[in-house]
């Protein structure tokens, strides 16, 4: 184009290219596919009849890319004369004699033993038949094996192994060998992993006479970083925590065992001071995480005499409690994250529930939830669907409201989705 510095043109990306398929003329197609799977072990990888009529059968070695095309010619073509010669396929293998030995087992037919042709420093070719390969094989030569042999139809294909060429698919085999290896380990130590901190959420519920409540949190991985938790805090006394780690994954879930642990082993603190409580579990978690790890939490003490819950939001999304006319209260943030500030205060806040409110704790990973178009679950679809279902049973109203979820999102899960729903008694059903 006029006017244009090819200079400035930016390079041609790099394609893949890659040999795809060989066709090879045969006489009956049905002879030369029992030939390749059961005398070679190939495998049959289609059998395809194209618009023209024509039948075409694909098979490929055990370990190989490439297709060898079985395709008869019609009867009246000049291809027909070009079977029973050397097609030019050359077959590469780690092993010549073990292959030889163990196609001649099934019927193959080799025109000659396996050979070694070998070169010393820059001596002529010497080639050596198979008889002689047991004697001469550990010798530190430069080199090949190699021989022929045919199909059903006489087709000749090369079977060779080259000294570079073998050992580059030695490396190769073994690195896929440790690569599977090394995933096999990992997936086993990501399932104990998944297992174990499926055991760090609340495994009993603590009882209450006012109150039912239920909770569930599904990974995005095999492991997270959401947390949430009931805590027995003393008579008529019930904690509930959420939490949410910055980060995914196996950092995320580490960081959310520490911080679990931290509310479990203080949680008595709560009884008289639930800021108290939190600014011990501050501290713990800044001395014993890296520089920039964080969480945001909602705690809340809820008294089951009085129905009373006192609550620190620390950066979390706003609780939501649903009034028995369909009236929304939502108890926003009153401090900040946990972990980044040693020096952090933290203040409390009170909320009374009545009979028949509905209280909703969640993560973001429940209103952050895209349906194909990018549109978001969010505060809205939380509220609609608990609306909906309020009259459930509190447990069941869980599963229903993270049924709504999956059903607007339903492609791959992108975050933790952890939902935490509590029914006060006395109003409506229960």
């Amino acid at each position: 184009m006029s006017g244009m510095d090819s200079s400035a043109a930016p390079a041609p990306k790099q394609q893949t290219l890659r040999l795809q398929s060989v066709k090879v003329l045969v006489r009956d197609q049905e002879k030369s596919v029992r030939f390749y799977v059961d005398q070679l072990g190939f495998q049959l990888v289609s059998d395809t009849r194209l618009q023209s009529g024509e039948r075409w059968v694909a098979v490929a070695p055990p370990d190989g890319s490439a297709l060898l095309l079985l395709v008869t010619p019609d009867p009246k073509s000049r291809e027909l004369l070009q079977i029973g010669g050397p097609t030019g396929v050359v077959f590469i293998t780690e092993d010549v004699v073990a292959q030889y030995h163990a196609w001649r087992q099934n019927g193959v037919r080799f025109l000659y033993a396996p050979r070694l042709r070998r070169i010393r420093h820059g001596a002529n070719a010497e080639v050596h038949d198979a008889a002689s390969l047991s004697t001469i094989s550990n010798e530190p030569v430069w080199g090949g094996v190699f021989t022929e042999f045919r199909d059903v139809d006489g087709n000749s294909f090369m079977l060779v192994s080259f000294d570079e060429v073998t050992q580059h698919m030695e490396r190769e085999r073994r690195a896929l060998a440790e690569k599977i290896e090394e995933e096999r380990r990992a997936a086993q130590e990501l399932e104990i992993a998944k297992q174990v901190q499926a055991g760090l959420f609340p495994q009993k519920l603590p009882a209450a006479e006012t109150l039912e409540f239920a909770g569930s949190c599904m990974q995005a991985r095999h492991v997270g970083g959401d947390y949430y938790d009931f805590l027995a805090l003393g008579p008529d006394r019930i904690g509930f925590v959420i939490a949410d780690v910055a980060g995914k994954g196996i950092a995320a879930a580490l960081l959310m065992a520490n911080l679990q642990a931290n509310f479990r082993s203080h949680c008595a603190i709560a009884r008289d001071s639930p800021d108290r409580l939190l600014r011990l579990v501050n501290q713990l978690f800044c001395e014993n995480t890296p520089p920039g790890a964080y969480a945001t939490v909602f705690f809340a003490e809820y008294d089951d005499r009085t129905r009373r819950l006192r609550y620190a939001n620390c950066g979390h999304l706003c609780a939501l409690v649903l009034r028995p006319h369909d009236t929304v209260e939502r108890l926003h943030s009153t401090s900040t994250v946990l972990g980044l500030f040693r020096d952090w205060e933290c203040t409390a806040a009170e909320a009374e529930l009545c009979p028949g409110d509905v209280l909703a704790l969640y993560t973001d990973g429940v209103t952050e939830a895209c349906d194909d178009s990018g549109e978001e679950f969010g505060e809205t679809g939380l509220l609609c669907s608990v609306m909906k279902h309020r009259q459930q049973p509190t447990k069941a109203l869980l599963d229903a409201v993270l049924a709504d979820v999956r059903r607007f999102s339903p492609r791959e899960q992108q975050d933790d989705i952890t939902l935490m729903v509590a029914k006060v008694r006395g109003g409506g059903a229960a």
